[in-house]
């Protein structure tokens, strides 16, 4: 019986997952799980930069493979999925030149008008069908201009595929996750040529030979070095491509069972959409701010990101280092017990973007507003996930009508999952039956593809999620409520 092993690496915190197919059921067992915590440090001209510790999830990885290999002896492959657009840039020998910035680091503040005076907005979208986030890789490129480091680069690796190329030594570009970096043509799949040479211009170096070869979920990138594979206990495995951004392997696990459906991926962040066949290139697309972004076995993933559990994280943090810790699973209780919708905010206000107070800023938004102020930690609680569930409602029905398609369920995957207020607010908020499940849904998808490269799985997306339902159960929570309460919600926050 093969043994795959996935890699996933979330925003907080790092997992790896061993899975079989047994009996047409994915069966699963972690076997490592690890922190990951940003670190800053002074950069150019002395200003703190915020950076990812990818030496330290390296350990990590390393740790769980090892573990793996203990666990279930041989391994037939490994795969390795994470957080989209930061990356770390190699010089000629292949040393990393030092850890990748954070998406969140202030750098890129005023990058994305700086390429868009070469090559315009609209233009920019119609090549790449990316919405506009001033950390897409191409931003941070561009954010890094006449900087030593990127002078000394001569390759750019998104942070997956750095692991996989510490494992194996081939350096590729997953294309998955390259579809968010603002510099692939979603339309024909390839490094954009025009937009590379935009921010080559800008930055003084050739972007495009920074970039690697492309290379789709389900191939093999390579084996691993004989010394790796060695130090693990890993002969004879490989690493297979999955979908590499973490939203594509979770899509990949949503249990669909047809086209009328939508789906939120939450996690740190949610990833609102729709799974089609050709991305959507209009101008109301880039007006909305929707991107396009490639999935498994050729698909589009035409999606908004919306600021997800990363505030419910913040706001923990921020009561623990008051000396007053919070039991999540007790406070979503009290939570549920608040009156609801009595305030809501903006969960795209920049105000709330950065590590910090997030009670303290949700407060002043409610000031700001006349709201009635959220002062307990239910409150907040209650404040939050109201206005993200009316979040993921906002953007359900914008990609629906972007899109000319009909939704007639939601499933939601990830962490979020868990979550029964959230799930039973955005089935509430969205009017339509939201159905749960897999948590685990980006470690499934990686699974999935690895387990289908290799035969145990058919090669179509039908097969893999007839095996996430025989796997997964799912649970359906129907809408209930004063829909009309959500409505006048929206109308208030909106103006």
């Amino acid at each position: 019986m093969r043994t795959y092993v996935a890699v996933d690496l979330g925003a907080t915190s790092g997992r790896v997952i061993a899975g079989r197919v047994e009996s047409g059921r994915l069966v699963t067992e972690e076997t490592g799980r690890f922190p990951n915590v940003p670190v800053s440090a002074p950069g150019p001209g002395g200003r703190a930069t915020l950076h990812w510790d990818v030496l330290r999830l390296w350990a990590g990885v390393q740790d769980g493979l090892a573990a793996a290999a203990r666990r279930f002896g041989p391994v037939t492959s490994v795969g390795i999925d994470g957080w989209a657009v930061d990356h770390g840039l190699l010089d000629a020998d292949g040393a990393l030149l030092g850890n990748p910035v954070h998406y969140r680091d202030a750098r890129t503040e005023g990058a994305p008008g700086r390429l868009f005076e070469r090559l315009s907005p609209e233009r920019h979208h119609a090549l790449t069908g990316v919405q506009v986030q001033p950390f897409n890789t191409v931003f941070q490129l561009v954010a890094a201009a006449g900087t030593a480091q990127l002078a000394a680069a001569r390759r750019a690796l998104l942070v997956p595929d750095l692991l996989a190329s510490w494992l194996t030594g081939e350096q590729v570009a997953e294309l998955t996750n390259a579809s968010t970096t603002g510099l692939l043509d979603v339309t024909t799949r390839a490094w954009s040529a025009e937009v590379t040479d935009a921010a080559s211009a800008i930055t003084g170096v050739d972007v495009r030979a920074l970039l690697p070869r492309l290379v789709p979920p389900g191939s093999v990138i390579g084996a691993l070095r004989p010394e790796a594979a060695d130090a693990l206990g890993l002969a004879g495995a490989n690493v297979v491509a999955v979908g590499s951004h973490d939203t594509a392997s979770a899509v990949a696990a949503v249990p669909v069972a047809g086209r009328d459906a939508a789906w939120i991926s939450s996690g740190t962040w949610s990833l609102v959409g729709l799974e089609l066949d050709a991305p959507v290139l209009t101008e109301a697309s880039r007006a909305a701010n929707f991107t396009n972004e490639l999935g498994v076995h050729g698909t589009v993933r035409f999606l908004r990101n919306v600021p997800g559990l990363w505030l419910l994280e913040q706001a923990l943090a921020t009561w623990a280092g008051q000396g007053r810790p919070q039991d999540l699973e007790a406070l979503l209780g009290q939570a549920a017990a608040v009156p609801g919708l009595r305030c809501v905010v903006d969960v795209d206000d920049p105000v709330l973007a950065a590590p910090g107070d997030v009670p303290a800023r949700v407060a002043d938004l409610a000031r700001s507003t006349g709201k009635p102020v959220p002062l307990e930690p239910a409150e907040v609680v209650r404040v939050l996930l109201d206005s993200l569930a009316l979040a993921h409602a906002r953007a359900v029905r914008q990609a629906a009508e972007l899109a000319g398609r009909d939704v007639a369920v939601v499933h939601l995957v990830g962490g979020g999952s868990r979550n029964t207020l959230l799930c039973r607010l955005t089935a509430d908020a969205t009017g339509l039956p939201v159905e749960a499940g897999p948590a685990e849904g980006t470690a499934t998808g990686n699974l999935l593809v690895q387990a289908a490269a290799a035969g145990d799985v058919g090669d179509d997306l039908a097969a893999m999620r007839a095996v996430v339902r025989a796997s997964t159960p799912v649970r359906r929570y129907e809408p209930s409520g004063d829909r009309a309460a959500w409505e006048r919600a929206e109308k208030n926050l909106r103006g």
